[in-house]
């Protein structure tokens, strides 16, 4: 995101025009949240599960059938969305690190895949950045204005863009595990005895990342072989990886409570989120009848 460092340009103005613009920006803002949040929830589908079921793991990856088994319980509901706030740092360097705190909002539904994430970077003390990232309807978004009010980024529609926003989807399923199941829309391959790659495919996009698993079943990473990254103009292709920690039990799950996101440079790692989750409220997804193909867990026919 090195679009955060041309914010210095327009912070002076932004403070010179004081609390009218603060309150237009906060408005503005609100209103396109609420727009974001319609289309995710206008996009989702009707699909139906069975709870979760331990002999539903048959044919899944050593590492895998262990994860599961670790997370959940028998008879956990399938998650239908979930609402959750962060805080934490975010890296507003493009070459030094320049750590500035953030909080954020982030609903998630789980068919058709989508989120949105609201978050709130503060570059000094009251300005703000506000950031939208998200995945609606199989497409990517990622905006940001300074105080809510003057945009400093907007992406434009991708293939890149779109497979990098349902990577961050597949890639944060530590927090709704439930929709990595069998069934789900998830195709696991072994890799070795501590890791396995998930695939995720919704219309025309698709994304494919390496899960590692740590010596007590829990995903440890989640490493991408080449994410989209803003380079100045330019969108580079750049290996990515997310790492999970400080599991809890919420909701009957074992679910990560803090994280790390960075690209893997040549020779080096570049963090630039770090986060922990303050609150987590889950949705239960409709039950199926028993006996179908989303009831059993059985995974669909390809």
């Amino acid at each position: 995101m090195n679009w955060l460092k041309t914010t210095g340009m327009a912070a002076a103005g932004m403070l010179a025009l004081g609390m009218g613009a603060s309150a237009y920006g906060r408005a503005r803002w609100s209103l396109q949240t609420s727009r974001l949040l319609g289309r995710l929830e206008a996009a989702r589908g009707e699909t139906r599960f069975q709870p979760y079921r331990a002999d539903d793991l048959d044919g899944l990856p050593a590492p895998v059938q262990r994860y599961f088994r670790a997370v959940l319980v028998d008879g956990q509901p399938a998650i239908g969305a979930v609402n959750m706030r962060h805080e934490g740092t975010f890296n507003t360097g493009a070459r030094a690190e320049n750590w500035k705190p953030f909080t954020s909002r982030q609903r998630v539904v789980i068919h058709r895949p989508g989120f949105v994430w609201d978050a709130k970077i503060m570059m000094a003390p009251g300005l703000p950045v506000r950031v939208h990232d998200a995945y609606i309807d199989g497409r990517g978004f990622l905006a940001a204005a300074l105080a809510g009010a003057y945009p400093v980024a907007d992406m434009k529609p991708s293939p890149a863009l779109d497979e990098g926003e349902l990577m961050r989807f597949l890639a944060e399923a530590a927090w709704y595990p439930t929709a990595l199941l069998p069934g789900q829309g998830v195709r696991w391959d072994a890799v070795d005895a501590h890791s396995a790659r998930a695939t995720l495919a919704d219309g025309k996009t698709s994304a494919s990342l390496l899960f590692r698993f740590n010596g007590d079943g829990l995903i440890d990473t989640v490493t991408a072989d080449a994410r989209g990254r803003t380079v100045g103009r330019d969108v580079v292709m750049t290996p990515w990886q997310g790492r999970w920690s400080g599991y809890a039990w919420r909701h009957r799950m074992l679910l990560p409570m803090e994280g790390e996101v960075a690209w893997l440079t040549p020779g080096k790692r570049l963090p630039y989120w770090r986060g922990r989750v303050l609150a987590l409220d889950v949705e239960q997804a409709p039950h199926a009848a028993a006996g179908s193909a989303a009831a059993t867990g059985a995974a669909p026919a390809r």
